[in-house]
């Protein structure tokens, strides 16, 4: 099922979360915060929207993380029920992408639950004061042609990194639900 993300209340905090990736390493939401801020991006593998932007999220991470903004991908979809999101595949896919950031795996779903996360690819960019300032979707492209594209993903968390705060107009993501058990 095709979803948009909702509004978020900006200024909204979540609390700290450890998730492992498929290799059983620990990842902590406050570890992987850069000096800067955090993205949390909630992506699986399986869904066309996340496979046509996983390349651009790789490199506009690399922006991010040159920035001092940590970056962070949850999955969250229900692996059990679809088998292309199970950790191992994950790692894969990550190699695949280039990932530079930990993939981790919201094994009872509670990190995108408290989140309200509904869709992949779904991400939430915070300030250095742990605070949500970035509820919006990567870039214009889509699942089109990315030459031209706006990186709005990148602009507004720069802007964070910056000023503490995210732009005004801010575009919802559009993906596949979150496959919920």
């Amino acid at each position: 099922m095709l979803l948009e993300t909702p509004l978020h209340d900006l200024g909204w905090t979540s609390e700290p979360f450890s998730l492992k990736d498929p290799d059983g390493k620990t990842f902590s939401s406050q570890s992987q915060a850069g000096e800067n801020g955090l993205l949390v991006a909630f992506i699986c593998n399986h869904c066309p929207y996340v496979k046509a932007i996983a390349d651009r999220l790789a490199a506009d991470a690399r922006t991010l993380e040159a920035a001092g903004i940590g970056v962070l991908a949850v999955m969250s979809n229900d692996y059990q029920q679809y088998d292309a999101d199970r950790p191992e595949l994950m790692k894969e896919f990550a190699e695949q992408h280039g990932f530079t950031f930990p993939y981790v795996v919201d094994e009872d779903q509670s990190v995108g639950k408290a989140f309200g996360a509904v869709c992949t690819p779904d991400f939430f960019g915070f300030n250095r004061d742990g605070k949500l300032c970035y509820r919006g979707r990567l870039d214009d492209a889509a699942m089109g042609d990315a030459t031209g594209r706006t990186p709005e993903l990148v602009n507004a968390m720069l802007m964070v990194a910056e000023t503490g705060s995210g732009p005004e107009e801010q575009y919802p993501s559009i993906g596949c639900s979150i496959k919920w058990r």
